[in-house]
């Protein structure tokens, strides 16, 4: 399953009246391996309001006229889910590890995020062949190994979820901070079945340590961080036999519980669907269009909170 092509003409147009910054610039002045982060799920429009008060101050990354870019991550865990449960259970010290390719450009690295007992997040990366992406190569699990240690000794690592989405990003005004902005979020499950972000959008921002200008804009807009990661909250979502009351506030806000037993034929199947998101299961064969269409009937679109 992948995004749709993506079009100019979509929301968040103000993107195109902010001046430009090379990648090149960008990492030198923000690249932020060390960082603490700040994430917030939004509707697009209060994003666009905090966008136009940042427009004075901030640059957006420009790569050849392009400044929405579309991203494909894929997390890999234990058979036993290491890492997510690490992070249900707020362990201080915790990791996850992921590919990330970048669809424009068809650049792909592998990606160990470390959590440290201060809360700062520590980014490693290495080059990796985009072939490999739905896989840990040899090379790429003695990277990891590297980072992490005995504590993943002799435990084995496979892929358990995709997300795909386009992203912006903007370098704010101090140049020691960023702001991520990614809409048109689909979560991908190793079983087939998906939650897609619609008409909100998840903002992150960047820092060594303080709140940025975006963050205070936020905070004046009654909105405050969350917890939630692609990963472990879609997992939740998709899964909610695992514990997950880390992001209950995420789950109950953002999501409501539905049952597949009567479109698959199957055992029952409870998962939470986002509102004012899609749902779409794939990997069924000639089933998908019909579960599709019945689950498109049955989530309410125009909920609001």
């Amino acid at each position: 399953m992948s995004l749709e092509p993506y079009s100019p003409t979509r929301a968040m147009a103000d993107l195109r009246l902010f001046e430009p910054i090379s990648l090149a610039e960008l990492e030198a002045d923000a690249s932020l391996l060390t960082r603490t982060d700040r994430k917030y799920i939004v509707p697009r429009d209060v994003f666009d309001e905090v966008a136009a008060q940042l427009r004075a101050s901030s640059r957006v990354l420009d790569i050849h006229g392009v400044r929405k870019f579309r991203y494909r991550s894929v997390y890999f865990d234990t058979p036993e889910l290491l890492t997510y449960l690490d992070a249900a259970r707020s362990r201080p010290r915790r990791f996850k590890v992921r590919t990330r390719t970048y669809l424009d450009s068809g650049l792909c690295s592998l990606e160990v995020k470390v959590r440290d007992h201060r809360g700062r997040t520590v980014k490693h990366r290495l080059p990796y062949d985009p072939s490999d992406c739905h896989r840990l190569t040899n090379e790429g699990r003695r990277f990891l190994d590297a980072i992490v240690g005995p504590k993943i000794a002799n435990k084995s690592f496979v892929k358990k979820l995709t997300t795909e989405y386009t992203r912006s990003t903007l370098m704010l005004g101090d140049g020691a901070s960023r702001l991520t902005v990614d809409t048109r979020l689909c979560c991908i499950g190793a079983g087939g079945l998906s939650v897609s972000l619609e008409d909100d959008v998840v903002i992150e921002t960047k820092s060594l340590h303080r709140p940025t200008e975006a963050d205070h804009l936020l905070w004046s807009a009654h909105h405050r961080p969350v917890r939630v990661s692609k990963y472990s909250t879609a997992l939740a979502a998709l899964q909610p036999e695992l514990p997950s009351n880390k992001w209950t506030p995420v789950l109950r806000d953002h999501f409501q519980h539905f049952d597949l037993r009567d479109l698959t034929n199957e055992q029952p199947a409870p998962a939470r669907v986002v509102l004012r998101c899609t749902v779409e299961v794939v990997n069924f064969g000639v089933e998908a269009d019909r579960i599709t269409a019945n689950l498109r009937q049955m989530v309410p679109f125009t909920k609001t909170r």
